[in-house]
C-alpha cells in the first residue's frame, strides 16, 4: 500500500524529464555521473514505444515524481518462468524514509504474482549498506555465490568482430 498522498503508477511520457533527473541523481550517488549518456528522448523511445522492452513505475507525491523503479522482464530456465529484473530503484533524497521504495517494489511484486513470474532480481553496490539493509528487511537475500559480469560496448564490439 502506498503512503498517504502518494500514487504508484506506470510512468507516462510526460514523466521523462523527472525520470532522467532521477537517473542522474542515482549516478551521482553511485559516484559515476559521467557515465550517464542517456537523454530524455532515449527514455521516451525505450519506455513509450509500441512494444517496450523496459518499463518504469513512479511514486507521484503531491503531483511530482519522487521515486521510480525501472525494470524489464527476464527468464529463468530453472523455473521455466519469467521474472522481473529491477534495473534502477531511486528515491529522491527529500522523500527517503517515506516508504516510496517499498511501495514501488510492492507494486512490482503484485505485478509479478499476477503474471505468474517467479523471481525479482537486482544488483546493489557492495558499499551501499543502507540499500543492502533495506533489501534484506524486505526478505531479499544476496546471491553470494554469483558474481555479476558485464560486457560494455567496447567489449561487445571486440567480441562481435570476426577473427
Amino acid at each position: 500500500m502506498a503512503p498517504a498522498g502518494v500514487t504508484i503508477r506506470p510512468a507516462r511520457r510526460e514523466d521523462a524529464a523527472a525520470l532522467l533527473s532521477l537517473v542522474r541523481e542515482l549516478a551521482d550517488f553511485e559516484r559515476a555521473p559521467e557515465q550517464v549518456v542517456t537523454t530524455e528522448a532515449d527514455l521516451v523511445a525505450a519506455l513509450f514505444c509500441e512494444h517496450p522492452r523496459v518499463h518504469a513505475h513512479v511514486a507521484d507525491r503531491q503531483g511530482a515524481v519522487q521515486a521510480m523503479v525501472v525494470w524489464f522482464v527476464n527468464y529463468s530456465t530453472w523455473t521455466g518462468r519469467h521474472g522481473i529484473y529491477v534495473e534502477d530503484l531511486v528515491v529522491t533524497p527529500g522523500a527517503r524514509g517515506l516508504g516510496l521504495g517499498r511501495a514501488l517494489l510492492t507494486e512490482l511484486a503484485r505485478l509479478a504474482l499476477a503474471r505468474g513470474y517467479t523471481r525479482m532480481d537486482w544488483a546493489v553496490l557492495d558499499w551501499n549498506q543502507p540499500a543492502i539493509d533495506f533489501y534484506r528487511h524486505l526478505g531479499a537475500s544476496a546471491l553470494e555465490d554469483w558474481v555479476p559480469f558485464r560486457l560494455d560496448l567496447a567489449g561487445i564490439s571486440a567480441l562481435a568482430r570476426p577473427d
